[in-house]
């Protein structure tokens, strides 16, 4: 169990487990070329959640202390690394919960107070991303901001138009996120359309409960994406099923007869 006492205030929780392990690779608990223990099992080590693991092992990747191989596992590449300023960093995982507590409540103000013409705005943005989805991903997430500042823009809150503006630039400015997301895009994700209909469909509804539901089950279905995109025990958990398939197959296999 990683246990809260001693920590520094104001580090994040990630960068302790990341520290943790560095120290681990610098003493040589984990040689050079071998496979840290599976993410799972990090997690129940020091009784942090998986999203925590991985944004630590991102972290200590960046460090170019490891190698994450999506469905290998993570192999260390180095003893020490170089020491990193992470203090202004954030994790994905933390920014998006943060993004879904915020933005599904500014959706439900916004529900009562957009204007058609930032509805049909709105309805553009979609249709953009859309397009865009097919042949510039990078293109399409610019737009996907647009949409959530602009539903920002309809509550007539400065200041709520400013939180979006200062998540959103931290997502930008992150070398943590950026290489989470360079992982997702690679694996194939992009900002979702029918997800972002939905939000429309529901400030069109002038519903603040319909709105903020909407909001919240669109950036929970991103933080589910971004699990899976870089999920670096996919293929261990398929050869597992495929050997205990084959273990029970050859378990209640008739005994062959001879003559």
């Amino acid at each position: 169990m990683f246990h809260t006492e001693g920590r520094a205030e104001g580090r994040r929780l990630y960068e302790h487990i990341a520290e943790a392990l560095a120290a681990d690779i610098a003493a040589g608990r984990y040689p050079v070329g071998s496979r840290l223990p599976s993410e799972r099992d990090l997690a129940q080590t020091f009784g942090v959640s998986r999203p925590t693991v991985r944004e630590a092992l991102i972290a200590l990747e960046i460090d170019g202390l490891v190698e994450i191989k999506v469905g290998a596992g993570i192999f260390v590449q180095r003893q020490t690394g170089p020491e990193a300023e992470t203090g202004a960093d954030v994790g994905p995982f933390e920014l998006l919960e943060a993004r879904r507590m915020i933005e599904s409540e500014i959706c439900a103000a916004a529900a009562s107070r957009i204007s058609s013409h930032q509805l049909e705005t709105l309805a553009q943005l979609v249709a953009d991303m859309e397009r865009e989805n097919q042949s510039d991903v990078v293109q399409s997430e610019r737009s996907d901001r647009a949409f959530h500042r602009l539903i920002a823009e309809a509550t007539e809150n400065s200041q709520l138009v400013a939180i979006v503006d200062s998540l959103w630039d931290a997502r930008d400015r992150s070398p943590l996120i950026q290489r989470m997301s360079a992982k997702a895009q690679a694996a194939g994700v992009k900002p979702m359309i029918s997800e972002h209909h939905d939000i429309l469909a529901a400030l069109r509804s002038g519903s603040p409960d319909a709105a903020r539901a909407a909001m919240y089950e669109h950036l929970s279905r991103v933080i589910e994406a971004l699990l899976e995109a870089t999920e670096v025990e996919e293929v261990e958990r398929a050869r597992a099923k495929v050997a205990q398939q084959r273990q029970r197959l050859r378990a209640g296999a008739p005994a062959r007869r001879i003559g």
